[in-house]
């Protein structure tokens, strides 16, 4: 995706060797943009947002670090927001089938819900709401950072933040199919389905900004 292309690692206070390894890996390649940064709050969405604000790039993208969407996936990403066919590009793995054990039926039912219910609160279709992988532009990141306080979203995990905040926006939010692994190595620190009711209440929040408000 050229030559300029920026790789940052927000890394969370992990106790299994992990800074250790992108150290190693920014000094076997140096002549890559490479940046570390510590995570100095808490949860996935804070990274996020913290490797957001250091970017230098004009596109944002997110990868998950458990690779359970291969890096190979972000081209494709990258040809639908410079070609204009959306402006929040928000991966899907409810299209293809996945790699067995990538998902639990639970889980699968939950995101099925939350992609209905957010579709209708945004008025936009999607699938996924709670897939990592999502590219934006950065000016338009800028804007919905700017308008955070309005939405009142202290979102965790950094999906509905971005979601609803391009919806507020009137930014064209598409999906992309991507393939879906199972993770290879550790367990997940995120436990989506203690944060239902958490994730219920940010969506009441968007509802009455982006429907009742509006």
């Amino acid at each position: 995706m050229g030559d300029q292309t920026e790789l940052i690692f927000v890394e969370g206070n992990s106790t299994d060797g992990t800074m250790e390894e992108i150290e190693r890996v920014v000094a076997q390649y140096p002549d890559k943009k490479i940046r570390i940064l510590k995570q100095d709050g808490v949860g996935k969405g804070d990274a996020v947002r913290k490797g957001f604000a250091h970017a230098d790039g004009d596109i944002l993208m997110i990868l998950d670090a458990d690779l359970t969407v291969a890096p190979e996936e972000l081209p494709k990403f990258y040809e639908c927001l410079v070609q204009k066919k959306g402006d929040c590009i928000n991966g899907s793995r409810l299209v293809y089938g996945m790699e067995s054990g990538a998902m639990g039926r639970l889980a699968w039912v939950a995101n099925r819900f939350f992609g209905s219910l957010v579709s209708w609160i945004m008025g936009q279709k999607i699938t996924d709401t709670l897939c990592g992988t999502k590219v934006l532009w950065k000016k338009d990141y800028e804007r919905i950072a700017s308008q955070r306080k309005k939405l009142g979203l202290a979102d965790p995990f950094g999906d509905f933040d971005l979601l609803f905040g391009a919806a507020n926006l009137k930014l064209k939010i598409i999906d992309v199919p991507i393939h879906y692994k199972a993770r290879s190595y550790g367990k997940s620190n995120i436990s989506r389905f203690k944060e239902v009711w958490f994730l219920l209440w940010m969506c009441v929040r968007a509802w009455w900004v982006l429907q009742v408000r509006s």
